[in-house]
């Protein structure tokens, strides 16, 4: 048995008044976590000033770093800061998970400003606002599905219905295959949903599409011109296209956008306004991963082994230039979803080093061709080979890999 972490999402259907209920605990764990925030600033701030008097490292005033510290100050001082908690009906497992959040915040800054943490720099936690949207978790199993459409959210009253059913995991709760560890209740564009962190075992899942021994290999290269060349060990080679969800929608969110610039703040039609923009956000943000997901599914069920390039994503998205399209396509996201799905079906994921020469190398001879730019869609090697510059990328990365 293989058990995994996975998360299964699902939107919720609440009627007006759970709406209401929800959207007062996306503000609990909001001034929590601002709370929290609070704290650890004042306690920086009095080592700062203790040291310059002196005072020893060991001997400076304890920061509040951990959950533990945060909850232990919060249960202790929300009589005072927060009297209207005690009898909202909130619930108190949304204030607990608050204080992990903003723990955790602080680990990664910590672990990326002393050198631990891999990837882009993290920065300092900032202050939690409105505009960043509502969102609040629940530790453990305390949000259960109640039949195969309804959820039970504690502090929400009644059963919250969903638009989607809920057998599949239903049946996994039941027999013990999955487990609930936390649940995070997210609102995007009036919309709300519940995503399920579960502990589960996919080892029935995974062995139904388990990629076949003899399925093809093949190298994959990522441009924006093109979504992916993906060329196989038999010599095929497929061109795939992604939709450019937000470059399709360039024209309504410029109108959106210049709706909502005219609208008076506070009125009535700046908040029809600006759902409309979130809206539009949210159709770009589901048509670009619902082409991923499909995309990255068919590729870890039916090829043995693939070869992708390591993406300096970040860097890309620095030129001005490409910045849109780049985030548009979904590199990073693309390349994150093909390492767990080939783990679970079986199948290899090779990256070739950054800086290898996919593009400029020959496929037929081996030769570097050193002057290539990226303007040259086609070149002809000193072999008398003409390559088109996608199609001989991925064939070099299918041949670097040296699949079994």
């Amino acid at each position: 048995m293989s058990r995994v972490k996975q998360g299964f999402r699902v939107e919720l259907a609440p009627t007006p008044g759970q709406v209401e209920a929800m959207g007062r605990h996306a503000g609990l764990s909001r001034f929590v976590e601002n709370y929290a925030l609070d704290k650890i600033r004042a306690a920086f701030a009095q080592r700062a000033a203790e040291r310059t008097y002196g005072v020893p490292d060991e001997r400076l005033t304890r920061a509040p770093w951990t959950a533990i510290d945060l909850e232990k100050l919060w249960r202790a001082e929300h009589p005072a800061v927060a009297p209207w908690f005690a009898g909202s009906g909130l619930s108190s497992r949304v204030p607990k998970e608050a204080c992990r959040v903003r723990a955790a915040g602080l680990r990664n800054w910590w672990a990326s400003k002393t050198g631990k943490r891999r990837g882009r720099k993290v920065g300092f936690p900032k202050l939690r606002k409105r505009k960043h949207g509502s969102r609040f978790r629940y530790d453990a199993d305390r949000v259960r599905p109640a039949t195969d459409a309804t959820v039970s959210l504690p502090g929400i009253p009644g059963k919250v219905a969903t638009r989607e059913d809920l057998s599949w995991l239903t049946v996994r709760l039941g027999d013990g295959r999955a487990r609930i560890i936390g649940a995070t209740v997210r609102e995007r564009a009036g919309r709300w949903w519940v995503t399920f962190q579960l502990d589960i075992d996919r080892s029935g899942i995974n062995t139904a599409r388990q990629v076949a021994q003899d399925a093809p290999a093949c190298g994959i290269d990522l441009g924006l011109r093109t979504f992916a060349v993906i060329a196989d060990d038999t010599g095929t080679v497929e061109q795939v296209q992604a939709p450019r969800a937000l470059k399709a929608a360039q024209r309504k969110l410029r109108r959106a956008n210049k709706a909502l610039a005219r609208a008076q703040n506070g009125s009535n039609n700046r908040d029809k306004a600006r759902r409309k923009v979130a809206a539009l956000h949210l159709q770009v943000a589901h048509r670009r991963s619902d082409f991923l997901h499909q995309l990255t599914t068919r590729l870890a069920r039916t090829k043995r082994a693939i070869a992708v390039e390591s993406l300096n994503v970040a860097g890309m998205v620095r030129n001005r230039r490409l910045a849109r399209a780049v985030s548009d396509a979904g590199f990073g996201e693309f390349i994150r979803q093909l390492e767990y799905k080939t783990g679970w079906y079986g199948a290899k994921l090779w990256a070739a080093d950054r800086w290898y020469p996919s593009s400029k190398t020959c496929s037929a001879c081996g030769v570097v061709n050193a002057g290539l730019t990226l303007a040259d869609r086609s070149w002809t090697c000193q072999c008398g080979t003409t390559h088109d510059r996608d199609h001989n990328a991925a064939r070099n990365l299918l041949a670097a890999m040296h699949p079994t």
